[in-house]
This record gives structure tokens, sequence and C-alpha cells, in this order.
């Protein structure tokens, strides 16, 4: 216990670290929000891609690994096909008109874009990313709290305290420059221990007859790519869920708020490869861990979560426990908290700037100065990560069979499923009109809570739908519905091109 505490202490001390020296840099609003666009492309790309995964990646992708078998290999087609469709087609695209619209949030892209007369856009978008970050945030504190009670036995809620405690620090300091560079650090951090334990595990693992015949002697499901179900329909809707995951990186703001920070279109050409690389390995390699622990740790005829925890939430604990000496143990810990604190940070300076530019300064205070609001920033980047912890708290008392993957999936689709739309239909369409936008932000984030609560629960299709998830259906309902409210009201002017 003592070795994993001082590597978590000297974890804590290097991000610390990083915000101190970030702070320095924090000179102006756009300093505090987008590093004064003057990132680089090895720190953007790392910081969108830890900023992308967060804790679902560690503890909810190598878990459904576990369950899934090798049809969770879907996820990983979907989410390197989303990042390649972001950067190869989307991201210049995207910094050129951010950076003529002189933007530092994607509301304020937003509002120049369609040249708004009124607030209606900026209040519904920062609206929506107030809430569906908080619910985001929370999934990631709650996946702190596990992974501190799974891997440290400290309890849950003084580990939801502490990773609450360690990111609110460092944000408080130096904004978003400490949010990159800390995610790029904790980026580094993930893609190796992701990549090297798989490696380490199948070396020190009796093999047998391989990897397909020791999941075929658990359950011969497992080794179905094409889904485990007896029915058809079933692992359709099933892969199809899985690998429509990756459409949350083809505009979800936390990410594309990193675009606006690169300081060239040319950074963009060398970072799609690194943000590929990443991607590849380190998800194929979280769910080939998910499928060593099932072969490893269970047997034929047994309840795999009653083994590896709801949704096999402590696959990664119980790894690293088993094959890995102490002190790699505790800096795997580091890793876990890595993937989680690189989201957290990132979500929280996004509401934060939704709050005081997009709502205070540019609807009630326009005469107010982008360097007055640096001090309220901090205040309301403590506030939201507080209703975040909220939350956490109450999921853990009210839900404990509940799955992380999944909650964490809810948040993350609720932010792609409003803005992936608009942003993708606003960059290639010149028809498209401010009130289009509005429809397909009110669909998409209807849409969302309706599958999720409402249609998953009919009898006969419900089943079909809770497989495919609540992206999807979301994202292609607000896409058609903004397509058609545009042609019933096209835009009056054309954007810039």
């Amino acid at each position: 216990m003592i070795t994993k505490l001082i590597v978590l202490s000297v974890y804590v001390a290097i991000l610390f670290l990083i915000g101190i020296l970030a702070s320095r840099r924090v000179k102006s609003m756009s300093d505090y929000y987008l590093g004064g666009k003057k990132m680089g492309f090895w720190a953007v790309a790392f910081s969108a891609r830890a900023t992308g995964e967060s804790g679902w990646l560690l503890i909810g992708l190598t878990g459904m690994g576990a369950i899934a078998g090798y049809s969770g290999y879907w996820v990983v087609v979907g989410e390197v096909l989303g990042v390649f469709l972001s950067w190869q087609f989307m991201a210049k695209k995207f910094k050129r008109r951010s950076d003529d619209y002189n933007s530092i949030t994607i509301p304020d892209y937003l509002q120049s874009h369609f040249k708004s007369s009124t607030n209606t856009l900026r209040i519904l978008s920062a609206s929506v990313l107030v809430v569906f970050v908080v619910i985001y945030v929370a999934s990631q504190m709650d996946v702190t709290g596990i992974a501190f009670e799974s891997m440290l036995n400290i309890d849950y809620r003084i580990g939801a305290l502490v990773g609450f405690g360690i990111v609110l620090l460092y944000i408080f300091v130096g904004g978003f420059v400490a949010a990159v560079w800390s995610d790029m650090f904790q980026g580094i951090l993930m893609f190796f221990g992701l990549v090297l334990i798989p490696i380490v595990v199948w070396f020190s693992m009796d093999h047998g007859a391989g990897v397909t015949a020791g999941l075929n002697a658990i359950d011969p499901t497992l080794t179905q790519i094409m889904g485990r179900s007896e029915d058809g329909w079933m692992n359709f809707f099933t892969i199809l869920g899985f690998s429509m995951i990756g459409l949350g990186f083809l505009g979800s703001p936390q990410v594309y708020v990193r675009f606006m920070s690169i300081k060239s279109e040319k950074e963009i050409d060398k970072g799609k490869w690194v943000a590929l690389i990443f991607t590849l390995l380190t998800d194929a390699a979280a769910v080939t861990i998910g499928i060593l622990a099932r072969i490893y740790f269970t047997k034929e005829g047994q309840d795999p979560e009653a083994i590896l925890g709801t949704g096999g939430e402590d696959v990664l604990s119980m790894i690293t426990h088993e094959f890995l000496p102490t002190i790699l143990v505790a800096i795997f810990i580091a890793i876990v908290l890595s993937a989680i604190m690189s989201t957290i940070d990132s979500l929280l300076i996004l509401a934060s700037s939704a709050i005081t530019r997009d709502f205070y300064q540019k609807i009630f205070r326009p005469d107010l100065k982008d360097k007055d609001l640096t001090k309220l920033s901090r205040l309301v980047t403590v506030a939201m990560a507080m209703a975040a912890l909220g939350i956490a708290i109450l999921l853990y008392n009210l839900y404990p069979d509940r799955q992380v993957f999944w909650i964490m999936i809810f948040g993350w689709s609720g932010i792609a499923a409003t803005f992936c739309p608009v942003i993708i239909l606003s960059l290639f369409w010149k028809g498209y009109s401010e009130q289009g936008a509005i429809v397909s932000m009110i669909t998409g984030f209807a849409s969302v809570i309706l599958f999720k609560f409402v249609f998953a629960k009919i009898e006969g299709i419900g089943a079909y739908l809770q497989e495919l998830d609540v992206l999807a259906p979301s994202f292609a309902l607000a896409m058609i519905t903004g397509y058609i409210a545009s042609k019933i009201y096209p835009p009056k002017h054309d954007g810039i091109e």
C-alpha cells in the first residue's frame, strides 16, 4: 500500500507542477479556454484522444471485452473510423472557420456561423453543454471512486473526493493549458500502459490451446465476431451500437475545442496520425485485456459479472494485481486516474466557458472584458465539479448495480447527438439555417433521453433499441430534422467558405 501511495503522490505532484507552469501562460480569456490558440500537434492529438477516451477505456471497455468477447472489437472499428473522419475531413475546415470567426467556444462558433441576431442558439447550446457535461463528469468521478476502491481498497467516497480535489486544483490554476499539457502526460501513460499489459499477460499465462480455444471452452458465443445472440437482428443492432460510438468524434465540443486551440492547419495533418495510432492500439488493447481476463479468471458456466464485477468493471484491477509487481500496479492506478482526469478537466473547462462566456458575458454583461471573467470562470469550475461529485455519490448509493460503460456512453451520447450533426451540417452544407440548427440540437438532446428511458422500454422493439443504444438513432434524427427545418426556413445568407 505504501508503494502505491508514493507512486500516486508523485503522479499528483507532476500534475500540480504542470498546473503551475501552465498558469504562467494564462493572461487572457483565450489563454484560459484555448491556450491562446498556440498548441502543438503532439499536445492536441494526445489531449483530444485522452479526453475522448476517458475512464470508460480502462474500466468500461476492458470490462466490455470480457463480457462481449470478440464482438467487442466492433467498438475499436467504430472509434478508429470516427477519429479518421474527424481529423481527415472536418478538423481543418472547422479550424479555419473558427479562426475566421475569432471563436473561443463552440457556441461562439455557432453564433458567428449563422450570423444570429438573437441569443437562442447560444443559450440552447450552452444549456445542453452544462446538463450533459455534468452527467458525463459525474460518471468519470464515479469511476474514480470505483478505481480507488478496487485497486487501493480505499472507500469509494474518499476516492471520488480525492480525484475531485486533484483535478480541480490544477485546472483552477492553469485552465486549458494545464488541461492539455496534463492530458498529454496522462495520454502517454495510458498509451504505454494499455499497449504493454496484454503483452505481459500473454507471456505470463499458460496459453493452452490459444485465445480462441480458451474462449470456446468457456462459452462458444464469445468467439462470434458478428455477435453472441441467436437472433440475427439482435446481433445487427448490437454491432451497430458498438461501432456507432465513434460518431461522437464528429463534432463533440470537448474534442473540437482542441482543433480551435491548435496553432495551424499544418499541425492537424501531423496530429491525425498520432490520434489514429493512439486510438487503434489503446482500444484494441483494452478489449484484448478483457478477453484475456475472461479466459484466466472464469470457467464454463460461471456468471462473469459475479467474478469480474458489474459489466466487468474489476477486470483491470484483477489483471494488474495478478500479473504485475506492486510498483507497476501502483503505476497502473495512476494510469487509470489519468484516463479519468484527462476527461474531467476538459469537460469542466467546457462547461465553465458555457456559463461564464456564453451566458454571463455574451448575454447579460457584453460590456465585461475577457480579463475580468477569469476569476468567475474558476469559481464556476468549482461549482460544476461539486454538482458532478454530488451526482456521482448519488449514483453510487441509489444504483449499486449500475454499468459504468453505459452510464459514460449516455453522457457522451448526449453531447454528441446534440452537437455533432450541427457541426457536420454547418461545415458541409451551405443551405443549413439557424432554425435547422436549433431543431437539430433540440431533437438530438430530446432523442437521447427518449431512446434511453422511453423507447427502450417498449415491448418487442425495446430489447433491440437497448442494444443499439441512444447515439446512432438520436444522431440520425437530428440530421434529418435539421435538414427538413432548413428546407422550410432556408438561411438568409451563406456562411464563410
